[in-house]
């Protein structure tokens, strides 16, 4: 049994009058685990209180954006500054020139990058851009990879349709998802047969480069290469989605940590330090074709917003520093801690488990493994990571309320708050 939450439980209540399913993004309903969310009052560093003033050790941190954790005075102060002068403008300002520099330091593959308000937008923007430049109309995605909700995107789309249940794409016609060619994640043998078959149809390629949206799913090895090889080969574009992995996994996102140079890049999250933000980026020469200095038209109204572009560029400046200190070194022990214990637990109860770290990310799962792809995720016991995520909640360990979705650190976790989850998870397992 979950632990009382009245306020909680009254809030939800009544937003579910207000809003579709109480929630205004459907994976925070806890349709997969059961109950009802708990409703945040504020956070702190690695901490997230609720309404009824229970503190949690937050691994969920904004589903990736909080690399800082909560509420760091820094971007606070950066943002407060910001918008003591000015929320919103509509025209050009120094700040939206200092981000796209400082991301355009940071990440190998990016000469050009355009701020957009959300990663949706932006790897809409990129497929949109992919399939003027090339002049083809199939897009290849990978199933179990989530890449936002347009269109083209919603088919096998990961971990909030799968965890919802709903049918890939309702309300999308039919000749959308058509144009749409999807393939396992991992399966280098189906991605080769693909592109003899219809390689010169195929416009791009968009893959997450570690897989966030099916739980947290590295690529395995040789994988990410075949992606270059094949699309080069064929003159399709290579997509990478680093809207969770950048600056995650590494300074240089993914591809700074696999070596491997995609011709577009999508980001958001860490970029925005919690503000609503995205970005697509690239290849000069791609990048030319977008309005206005080409003709494949995109704007937004709030594009480059000021407040994120202070909290963005303050979050990755303080990124810059802290990895030369060892940080993605640190977050990635700390995962792997987190992976190892839940391992430990299950293999003494005899449960089926299996753990991903990577950077800042991990994996839990309910499954004996490997997992690499959505097949074997699917395969997961949901009704036992249920049980488990609500054992940890009691325990004041806040994961993600979904098993294919993946966890996250912070640079404000301490040995304290790892050490204090090891044995929380420890003890959820007498729980199950």
């Amino acid at each position: 049994m979950t632990a009382s939450r009245p306020k909680s439980e009254s809030a939800f209540a009544q937003a579910k009058q207000v809003m579709p399913g109480g929630v205004n993004s459907p994976v925070r309903a806890f349709r997969a685990v059961g109950g009802s969310p708990f409703f945040a009052d504020h956070g702190e560093g690695p901490y997230l209180y609720d309404i009824d003033g229970n503190r949690y050790i937050d691994y969920l941190l904004s589903w990736g954006p909080l690399i800082w954790g909560h509420a760091h005075p820094e971007i606070v102060r950066a943002v407060t500054e910001a918008a003591a002068r000015g929320t919103s403008f509509g025209v050009p300002t120094e700040l939206e020139t200092e981000m796209a520099k400082q991301v355009i330091d940071l990440v190998p593959s990016m000469d050009v990058v355009r701020m957009v308000n959300s990663g949706t937008e932006a790897t809409m923007s990129a497929i949109r851009l992919a399939r003027a430049y090339t002049g083809r109309r199939y897009l290849v995605k990978f199933a179990g990879c989530y890449h936002g909700h347009a269109d083209a995107l919603l088919v096998k789309a990961g971990s909030g349709v799968a965890t919802l249940g709903l049918p890939d794409s309702p309300g999308v016609p039919q000749e959308t998802a058509q144009a749409t060619l999807t393939l396992p994640y991992n399966d280098e043998a189906a991605l080769r047969a693909l592109f003899a078959a219809r390689g010169e149809e195929i416009a791009a390629v968009i893959v997450e480069p570690v897989a966030g949206n099916m739980g947290c799913v590295p690529p395995v090895p040789g994988f990410l290469e075949a992606l270059r090889e094949v699309t080069r080969a064929a003159g399709a574009l290579l997509i990478f989605d680093e809207v969770m992995t950048g600056f995650r996994v590494g300074l240089g996102g993914a591809q700074g940590r696999f070596g491997i140079d995609p011709d577009l890049t999508t980001l958001g999250k860490v970029i925005g330090a919690g503000l609503p933000v995205g970005a697509y980026g690239g290849k000069r020469d791609i990048m030319a074709a977008v309005a206005p200095e080409g003709p494949v038209y995109q704007a937004g109204t709030l594009s480059g917003n000021p407040l994120a572009m202070a909290g963005g560029l303050t979050s990755l400046r303080m990124l810059a520093e802290a990895a030369a200190n060892g940080l993605y070194e640190r977050l990635e022990a700390y995962g792997q801690r987190l992976a190892d214990a839940f391992v430990a637990a299950g293999k003494k109860r005899g449960v089926p488990v299996s753990a991903h770290a990577i950077g800042g990310m991990f994996g839990l799962f309910f499954h004996g493994g490997p997992i690499r792809s959505a097949d074997d995720t699917s395969q997961a016991d949901k009704a036992l990571y249920a049980k488990f995520f609500h054992a940890l909640l009691d325990a004041g360990v806040s994961l993600a309320p979904s098993q294919l979705e993946a966890g996250f650190l912070s640079a404000v976790h301490t040995d304290d708050d790892i050490a204090r989850t090891e044995e929380a998870i420890t003890q959820a397992f007498d729980r199950l």
